[in-house]
């Protein structure tokens, strides 16, 4: 895509889309911080409370994979200009190392231009990456910064009823819940090859698991497939999450098969989401 800078779009930080993009990732953060996480001991958690919640990525790749959302989703234009540096880590209440970090993060994704003496521009890739590039679950306004509590990692082998998939008989099954923003999105069950993994518990896991698949494990998932369509949610969805609330209605439903840099299917998944408050979004260029 051509770059062509665009004027700065708001006078005060505060004002502009950044400003409220990266101020719900500190928001949400800050929230995080004071969650109690009591677990059950045979999925070797235990209740946190310290700074951060396990498995939380960093605040400056946070607000980094933030940004790519709200510019994937149209909310951020190619070639508007950035605040400068220092107004917005002021303004967002975040140290300005932290907010160089993002920037650096953002720009190494191919996502920000930095021109020497003008500021810093937002630039939509169409080759740039990001952890949550497969992530097509969005706010109704678009975007959202995707996090995740897990409920539970339980290695057992894989039942009848899942597609074949992996080269072995045993899966790691993860159930997970997810947020956008902080507000309620979907519910997650993943079941992970045993072949790739020795053991894995719920303190190793990221917000995104493909992260934590490349990072920890090895797998690089290249490629998926995802099956959309509608599907009642599931029993063990805890009563006190938004799609559990009402059990008598279906809601959106999505089955996903992934493949690693070997070309091997690793992953299947199911995840149901609230169509009244997330959509699932595919773009292509």
């Amino acid at each position: 895509m051509e770059f062509s800078p665009r004027m700065n779009f708001a006078t005060s930080a505060k004002d502009s889309i950044i400003y409220k993009s990266i101020h719900t990732v500190s928001r949400v953060i800050s929230q995080s911080q004071s969650i109690h996480r009591t677990v059950n001991e045979d999925d070797h958690r235990r209740i946190d409370n310290g700074e951060t919640m396990l498995g939380r990525l960093p605040l400056h790749v946070q607000v980094s994979e933030m940004l790519v959302r709200e510019i994937k989703a149209g909310r951020l234009l190619h070639g508007e200009k950035l605040v400068p540096e220092r107004q917005l880590a002021i303004d967002l209440d975040i140290s300005v190392g932290t907010l160089r970090r993002a920037l650096s993060d953002l720009e190494q994704k191919g996502f920000l231009r930095r021109i020497q003496g003008s500021g810093n521009y937002i630039h939509d890739a169409v080759d740039g990456e990001n952890i949550y590039a497969f992530f097509h679950l969005e706010l109704l306004r678009g975007g959202g910064l995707p996090t995740a509590r897990a409920l539970s990692a339980t290695q057992m082998s894989k039942p009848p009823n899942l597609p074949p998939f992996g080269t072995v008989d045993e899966a790691f099954r993860i159930r997970r819940l997810r947020y956008l923003d902080g507000v309620e999105a979907a519910i997650e069950e993943v079941w992970l090859d045993g072949a790739c993994a020795s053991s894995l518990t719920l303190r190793d896991l990221d917000d995104s698991l493909y992260h934590y698949y490349r990072t920890r494990l090895g797998v690089v998932i290249g490629r998926v497939t995802d099956m959309v369509s509608i599907g009642m949610p599931p029993a063990w969805a805890p009563v006190d999450f938004g799609l559990s609330r009402d059990r008598n209605r279906e809601w959106g439903y999505v089955e996903r098969r992934s493949i690693d840099q070997h070309g091997r299917e690793v992953e299947f998944s199911r995840t149901w989401f609230d169509p009244g408050a997330i959509r699932y979004v595919a773009r292509w260029r």
